[in-house]
């Protein structure tokens, strides 16, 4: 796998580092999904995480505009851009109205229009995608299934209390499967209309609570479940899910992975992490 990898360390927000890796690496396609994807971050320091997300897409988009290459571009947005929905507006579709209400779904806003921009502006070949709630094996902490699942495998080795904290469990969300959503980032970039805008979503709300009980229910050991107030967010959305029909029917992507394979998946490598004391 490494001969076919060349690996570039650089500050995105540092233009010339950009302008210059962008010239040496000569790509066909970018899929751009560099950002600080954590909305506690954001609340704890809105500033840092506005500059490095926005000013790290800009680059990249005015180093592709000024170097005269035209590779196709994926910007990867979020649901979160979305915001405070109303029930009548679920399920949400492209032309839902944007009405982010935390930091970092504005940060993603900004990401999404000046792509667009971009593409009007400069005509450059760029696709956004705005995808919902994915996890999966691999995803570090500081996301809900792998904070619950981490939790569980530490408490199965003895290692952790046989006590869960969780923050609110009532809300409802699109879960998705990582691995279902790389294949429509690739599907996306490569088949979509340029200049369009694409939910990735599975169409189904899921409450936080369900995901709750069916971790609890792979687990091998008896667990009790407390709330923890850190975990709680200022401000939230009781329910959301994607209608993603536009991407279905540009470039014949569905989701494959059922979630309770998901969820078993993202633990069993939680507990496989914590066996080899990796975690």
């Amino acid at each position: 796998m490494q001969e076919h990898c060349h690996l570039y360390r650089l500050d995105l927000t540092q233009y010339d580092d950009v302008r210059a890796m962008l010239d040496s690496a000569a790509p066909d396609i970018i899929y751009h999904l560099a950002a600080r994807a954590s909305v506690p971050a954001a609340w704890r320091d809105p500033a840092a995480v506005l500059h490095n997300n926005i000013i790290s897409q800009l680059n990249m988009l005015r180093a592709v505009a000024e170097s005269g290459a035209r590779p196709r571009m994926l910007i990867v947005g979020s649901s979160d851009e979305y915001g405070r929905v109303s029930p009548e507006d679920l399920p949400v579709d492209e032309d839902t109205p944007l009405r982010p209400v935390n930091p970092y779904a504005v940060s993603k806003l900004s990401q999404d229009y000046l792509g667009l921009q971009y593409h009007m502006s400069h005509g450059l070949p760029i696709v956004r995608v705005r995808p919902f709630n994915h996890t999966g094996p691999r995803q570090e902490r500081g996301f809900l299934v792998p904070d619950l699942a981490s939790q569980i495998a530490a408490i199965e080795t003895g290692s952790q209390q046989a006590v869960l904290q969780v923050g609110d469990t009532s809300a409802e969300r699109d879960f998705g499967d990582v691995r279902d959503t790389v294949r429509a980032y690739h599907l996306a970039a490569t088949k979509g209309r340029v200049g369009a805008v694409y939910n990735i979503g599975t169409g189904r709300a899921t409450a936080v609570s369900t995901i709750l009980q069916t971790l609890l229910d792979l687990s091998r050991v008896p667990i009790e479940v407390t709330l923890d107030p850190r975990r709680l967010r200022p401000s939230d959305v009781p329910r959301i899910v994607a209608d993603a029909r536009r991407l279905y029917h540009d470039t014949g992507w569905e989701p494959r992975i059922p979630l309770e394979r998901t969820l078993a998946d993202t633990l069993n490598d939680w507990r496989a992490r914590s066996q080899r004391g990796t975690d």
